[in-house]
């Protein structure tokens, strides 16, 4: 006889509840914050830190647009109408709300705090985490996909625009030093890398996760150099506790709002049930890497209270989209009935790869660089 193999000990690891997303490069960001609160930089290490965090930007929006494809983008336009919605639920209906949370100041939120929910509202949408929970809510992934990166080609000019005509002086206003700053730092490298697309594709898809570990510490010196400054300047003193629970409770009720606005709202539009999801997750998310590198140029050294709403929001869009791409899939039969044989094949063809150099998009965690 041989002798009985004991029974493994059950792991006790302790594990996040999978419906609840702890998004890792988020606890990145703060850890970054932590640093920067601790051991900013000032002097002539404040200097170099600028320095770098420019070349940062120009490097970012350099990728983003050498990984937009041209032809997927002329593709999508076919579905113009799903576009539309959800360019006007990115940088109309988020505005819109933006701008009447105004009433909120300074009872609830202070200005600075207020101008950065703002901002907020008018940064473009995320790709990658847009793609991923449409495709596990069995929704139109390739509409998504088109729709993410119509909204992040378009955040190049409207949301410098937008932030000057709302935000006025706290985003250095329109005059040309601020223009020229906008277009030297983000729009002349996006387009260079849409030039330059045909002969670095094939190199950024080879390396897609190096430039990817590239693309993320780009963004994390960013986060560095912006909440130096503030600490430097004594921005933070400004910021208590009770604000901050009170600006989450903002941003969730922002958050509620747009995700009812987007579901049924593209209903009365006459969107089947594969469109709508991807309206409603396209057109409720705000992108954490874009917006970091556009306000590090637009607000300077008042970023820091700037992106914090921003921050705060990402983190919350994931959790909260997380939690409903799950009931979304379970809930196929619902209005608007199953999706179809088509967007189910898509969906699982999703799984196996994203779009500009997004990794799988089949699980909800961890999400690599927000976009």
């Amino acid at each position: 006889m041989t002798a009985r193999t004991p029974a493994r000990a059950p792991s006790r690891t302790l594990r996040a509840p999978s419906w609840l997303p702890v998004d890792g490069y988020v606890l990145a960001l703060l850890g970054t914050v932590g640093l920067a609160a601790l051991l900013p930089a000032s002097g002539a290490a404040a200097h170099v830190a600028e320095g770098a965090a420019t070349g940062a930007v120009a490097f970012l929006f350099f990728l983003y647009g050498a990984r937009l494809s041209t032809r997927e983008a002329l593709d999508g336009l076919k579905h113009w109408r799903l576009h539309l919605t959800v360019l006007g639920s990115t940088f109309l209906l988020f505005p819109l709300l933006g701008l009447a949370a105004r009433g909120l100041v300074p009872t609830v939120l202070t200005p600075q705090l207020y101008s950065g929910f703002l901002f907020l509202c008018l940064v473009p949408s995320t790709i990658q985490s847009s793609i991923a929970f449409t495709s596990i809510a069995r929704g139109n992934v390739p509409a998504a996909i088109c729709a993410g990166s119509f909204s992040s080609l378009a955040g190049i000019v409207l949301t410098p625009l937008l932030a000057a005509l709302l935000l006025g002086n706290s985003a250095g206003g329109l005059s040309a030093d601020a223009l020229l700053e906008i277009v030297l730092q983000l729009l002349v490298p996006f387009l260079a890398g849409q030039f330059l697309r045909r002969w670095v594709g094939g190199f950024l898809v080879r390396h897609k996760k190096v430039l990817g570990h590239v693309d993320r510490g780009s963004i994390l010196l960013v986060v560095y150099t912006a909440f130096s400054q503030g600490m430097v300047a004594g921005i933070w003193y400004l910021v208590t506790p009770a604000r901050l629970g009170l600006l989450l409770a903002v941003e969730a009720v922002l958050l509620a709002a747009m995700l009812t606005l987007t579901w049924y709202g593209s209903r009365r539009l006459g969107f089947d049930r594969a469109d709508r999801i991807a309206i409603q997750f396209a057109g409720s998310k705000k992108s954490l890497a874009a917006g970091l590198p556009m306000a590090s140029v637009l607000f300077g050294p008042q970023a820091s209270l700037a992106v914090l709403p921003l921050m705060l929001f990402h983190q919350m869009q994931l959790m909260v989209c997380a939690v409903l791409a799950k009931r979304r899939a379970h809930d196929g039969t619902g209005p608007g009935g199953t999706a179809s044989a088509a967007t189910a094949g898509e969906t699982d063809a999703a799984r196996t790869g994203g779009t500009d150099g997004a990794p799988s998009v089949g699980r909800i965690t961890p999400l690599t660089t927000p976009r």
